[in-house]
């Protein structure tokens, strides 16, 4: 079993990482392989609605970048895909959204390829919109028809500066509560 965990935050090491990361360990104690995907830095374009992932033949994205194709397998591949983002002007960073925007189209083109797989939404906000944020990311999910189990709150956390993450306990908490039932679930659904 492989869970990966994207974050949309152009910082590296940052709230949302770290916030992921509670999750992740949570997932390899579980015995399911984990891999953290970070977004910076990386070359992925917005959606243009184009459609053109449904009229080629291989049904593939045709805008070229260096690498949505790379993060849109590993989603494929994976059983559980968690996705986090800090909040910026009330929403997802442009960076996640755009790869999202992309998968969802190419999976619903071919058939739905994310349907059933298990997942959903960190949010990190300095001081408010996660509730926007946390809304925008689960609808992503809920129309790929994928599933997402709950946990003790929302995956929420609150950080700014770096590592300001570390002092909210109740968003670890409520993340690490996540990921046991992501890995509860997964391990009934393989039975």
């Amino acid at each position: 079993m492989k869970a990966i965990a994207i974050s949309g935050s152009p910082r590296k090491n940052g709230n949302t990482e770290k916030l992921l990361d509670y999750g992740l360990k949570v997932l390899e104690k579980e015995g399911i392989e984990t891999e953290l995907v970070p977004l910076q830095g990386k070359d992925i374009k917005p959606c243009t609605g184009c459609l053109g992932c449904r009229k080629n033949s291989d049904k593939r994205c045709v805008l070229k970048d260096n690498d949505f194709e790379k993060i849109f397998r590993k989603m494929l591949n994976a059983d559980i895909i968690i996705v986090g983002s800090p909040v910026y002007f009330g929403s997802a960073t442009s960076q996640l959204t755009a790869l999202l925007d992309r998968a969802g189209y190419v999976s619903r083109g071919r058939g739905n390829l994310f349907s059933r797989k298990l997942g959903g939404p960190v949010v990190v906000a300095r001081r408010a919109g996660q509730n926007f944020t946390f809304a925008q990311l689960i609808s992503w999910y809920i129309i790929n028809d994928m599933i997402v189990p709950g946990s003790s709150y929302w995956s929420i956390g609150f950080g700014g500066a770096k590592g300001e993450i570390e002092e909210d306990s109740e968003a670890i908490a409520s993340v690490q509560r996540f990921a046991e039932n992501l890995a509860w679930l997964a391990h009934k659904i393989t039975k």
